[in-house]
């Protein structure tokens, strides 16, 4: 499918683009996605944040130049993409990785650019370290590199994952929660605590939601994204971690850091991560901006700008 959209510049020189709905095959389904632009340059990379999906950068894709074709994907278990067989759990941070390289390699493509919120920004951080010579540059907004939490919760939480693992994995159909438009869209508000306004959630729910269908036996909507991506937050990070992947990085960076943005469990990482990077990587180019964690969705036009410049160069 694809959908004419105006793209970049003024009311009355703006350029026409299109968009199209893509999938690309995986050993477990598809993994769905938006291109916007060209189908014949290789495009930016785009990796939304954990639960959400593609249409995270709806808003943002517009105002940045038309010339640079983007593709936004949903990860898996998100949005349109497939979910993950039984049996199998979501190792978020480390998945990633080679999702991006499958994808890579499908298309044929070399110097990669990237362009990641919040999880995918740490996907593209990820990425830039274990193929420092194939990534010419990423973007990474309002996150440095992989999350790094506290050990002691980590431990004391994980059988409480585990057993919520396998419940969602065996909860029947006729279980899953479904919601009116207006109560689905109120509830996401409330569940991003201010990170998004009203709009920005109707924005991420014409992927994030679908039509019960018609054996649910009820009617409404329910969550398109896998139950399981719930608890996906085991097997993470050290800071000695984190920071010997930063060592890795050779290429050209950009990182947005919202203001007051996310709020970390352990903050001196990210400072951490942006001082090594200053040693290693080819260019670092770091602001800091006024908004929320989903600043780029909410206001995108005060990052349009310097997302736009470090494409450019």
């Amino acid at each position: 499918m694809c959908e004419p959209i105006m793209s970049n510049g003024t009311s009355s020189g703006r350029t026409m683009r299109n968009i199209e709905e893509i999938e690309i095959p995986v050993p477990w389904g598809v993994v769905a996605g938006k291109w916007w632009g060209s189908r014949v340059k290789q495009p930016v990379l785009a990796l939304h944040g954990w639960q959400d999906n593609a249409g995270t950068f709806d808003r943002l894709c517009p105002l940045l130049p038309p010339e640079i074709p983007i593709l936004a994907i949903d990860l898996p278990g998100h949005g349109k993409s497939s979910h993950y067989p039984k049996g199998m759990h979501y190792f978020i941070f480390w998945d990633g990785i080679t999702l991006i390289r499958r994808i890579v390699k499908y298309h044929g493509w070399t110097k990669l650019t990237l362009l990641g919120h919040s999880l995918g920004g740490a996907l593209s951080f990820m990425y830039a370290a274990s193929f420092p010579d194939e990534v010419d540059r990423f973007i990474s907004i309002d996150i440095a590199g992989p999350t790094v939490r506290d050990h002691h919760k980590t431990a004391a939480s994980t059988g409480d994952c585990i057993d919520k693992f396998l419940h969602y994995e065996t909860l029947p159909e006729s279980k899953m929660p479904c919601y009116g438009y207006e109560e689905m869209i109120d509830l996401v508000l409330a569940a991003y605590d201010g990170s998004v306004d009203y709009d920005s959630v109707e924005v991420l729910m014409r992927r994030g939601m679908a039509l019960a269908p018609a054996h649910f036996n009820k009617e409404g909507y329910h969550f398109a994204r896998d139950l399981r991506l719930k608890v996906a937050l085991l097997g993470m990070f050290s800071m000695e971690q984190v920071l010997a992947y930063a060592e890795r990085i050779t290429c050209k960076v950009l990182n947005i850091r919202a203001d007051p943005g996310m709020q970390f469990d352990n903050p001196e990482v990210y400072a951490n991560v942006m001082e090594v990077l200053k040693r290693t990587a080819s260019k670092v180019v770091y602001h800091e901006i006024p908004g929320s964690h989903h600043l780029h969705l909410v206001t995108p036009d005060r990052v349009s700008e310097q997302i736009s410049e470090f494409l450019l160069q």
